[in-house]
């Protein structure tokens, strides 16, 4: 793991100076690891005592300010045990008797008051308290803080998925502001935990390599950053899934990263899971769905805090423009979306591959033109995010397809009016060497008050088949204008020349 003290290195200067301070970032970042490998080092050296606990234990009691109370005090006590403190730095046993509403407040300074070092507490998951219990804590705390500095906590930090002086509850991005003054006024700053740089990757990959002895090849670990953009949960899974659950043993190469990613993916493991399970929540469908179609967005206060709300959960990148984080939330969120849609495709993989590997594609294109025909119209209604129904079916068709051993890349983004997909299927040649099919498809969506966008759809492919090296590829333009031709009419391949002359296979559907 990364010394805790490298990732939050503000930390301690807030900490020396008695300051409180808010660490936020998004679920699987290391916020836990980091802060109670930070609270063991603070401890050891002698200075203060340092704790950390979770609030979760007390995120029933939403309007039970007494019962959270309670709860915080006892997750207090029992992290004191675990942590094995002397006696003479153990909270007051019992708590002092107090009113609900101040017995935290009054059961800290108690504890300050015998302690022999100065007392810092890492309050953990903070936005698992809802509504009065939330309120009820940050005011306990900032009382303490303003009204008795010198016998009450030296140092405190919040730490959970958002920035808690900006909202009453982190509860679903709900953007009720909770007033001013905010009742945790008083913090110094926010530190958002940030993903890992390539160099740290680097080094947590190379930890392994020195005490193993396994190397990583120079492009698996270019792949590996490209892949998860350094987000700590997905750098540590991919390297585990290729040495527990693959059990390569050799050096670890850009074709173990491949098979891993894809595993990973098609698993769901359960971060993957818990992340995807937002997506039917309307204010993450409001910014991801423009993302997928590739239309600008409109600017305005609800989508601004929508976005914020969006990019503390870690589904869309800190920086501009607007973006999904990483390549495999990236994969992950399409697949899940087209994952009702793959149920209803009967055909297989097998169906599709020639006796060395190989993908039979124009088979492919003629059977998915087929699927849409007849199912299309009625998968593409049932889709909650409608605006890219179509596009979800045929990904959806190519997922069961390609994952018989292939990948897919795909690109897609705010303002780009377009989804490119590039198909990798793996296969070997007629000398036994390894080789590698590729397949590129631009789609595209006609909309009633637009032109046809065939001329910009054709350039615009030109360019990717540049980028991805190929002569020629697939554009896809989806027909959903009211006054369309039925489908079985419209559905139709011909060929059409791009820009730079290449011939490029068009389907209309």
């Amino acid at each position: 793991m990364l010394p805790a003290l490298e990732r939050i290195p503000d930390a301690c200067d807030y900490i020396a100076h008695g300051e409180y301070f808010v660490l936020h970032a998004p679920r699987q970042t290391g916020k836990t690891t980091s802060l109670a490998d930070l609270a063991r080092q603070l401890t050891a050296a002698g200075d203060y005592l340092a704790l950390h606990f979770s609030c979760e234990a007390a995120s029933s009691f939403a309007h039970d300010v007494g019962a959270t109370e309670q709860a915080l005090l006892g997750q207090i006590r029992a992290a004191a045990q675990i942590a094995h403190l002397p006696p003479e730095m153990m909270p007051p046993s019992p708590w002092p008797d107090a009113p609900p509403g101040t017995a935290l407040g009054i059961g800290l300074a108690a504890w300050v008051a015998q302690c022999p070092r100065p007392l810092v507490l890492f309050f953990d998951e903070i936005d698992s308290l809802r509504d009065d219990a939330l309120l009820n804590t940050l005011r306990q705390l900032r009382a303490g803080y303003t009204t008795n500095r010198a016998g009450f906590v030296h140092s405190i930090a919040l730490c959970g998925l958002r920035d808690v002086r900006d909202y009453k509850a982190a509860s679903g991005g709900d953007p009720t502001r909770l007033g001013s003054p905010s009742p945790f006024n008083i913090k110094v700053d926010s530190i958002r935990l940030g993903d890992f740089t390539r160099d740290e990757v680097i080094a947590l990959y190379t930890q392994h390599t020195a005490e193993t002895g396994q190397e990583f090849s120079p492009r698996a670990l270019d792949l590996a950053y490209y892949y998860t953009q350094g987000q700590p949960w997905l750098v540590n899974a991919l390297a585990s899934e290729i040495i527990r659950r693959m059990r390569i043993e050799s050096t670890i190469t850009e074709e173990h990263i491949d098979r891993a990613k894809e595993r990973m993916i098609v698993a769901r493991a359960t971060h993957l899971d818990s992340l995807v399970d937002k997506l039917t929540d309307p204010v993450v469908q409001r910014v991801i769905e423009p993302l997928i179609a590739g239309r600008y967005i409109d600017a305005d206060p609800a989508f601004n805090d929508a976005v914020a709300y969006v990019r503390d959960l870690g589904l869309v990148a800190r920086t501009k423009p607007l973006r999904v984080a990483n390549p495999i939330y990236n994969e992950v969120i399409v697949r899940v979306l087209g994952s009702g849609i793959e149920e209803n495709i009967t055909s297989g993989p097998s169906q599709f591959r020639l006796p060395d590997g190989r993908l039979d594609f124009p088979r492919l294109l003629t059977e998915f033109a087929a699927f849409w025909k007849l199912n299309g119209e009625i998968l593409a209604g049932d889709q909650r995010y409608h605006e890219v129904a179509p596009q979800l079916v045929l990904m959806a068709f190519l997922h069961r397809i390609v994952n018989g051993g292939g990948y897919i890349d795909r690109e897609y983004g705010v303002g780009r009016g377009r989804i490119d997909l590039l198909i990798r299927q793996p296969w070997t040649d007629s000398d036994g060497r390894r080789a590698e099919q590729r397949e590129a498809f631009e789609l595209k969506v006609w909309r009633d008050k637009h032109k046809d966008p065939l001329g910009e759809g054709l350039a615009q492919l030109d360019g990717y088949l540049d980028r991805v090296d190929l002569p020629t590829g697939v554009l896809v333009i989806f027909d959903r204008r009211e006054k369309a031709a039925p489908i079985t009419e419209r559905t139709r391949f011909s060929d059409a020349t791009s820009p730079s002359g290449r011939t490029i296979t068009l389907l209309r559907a």
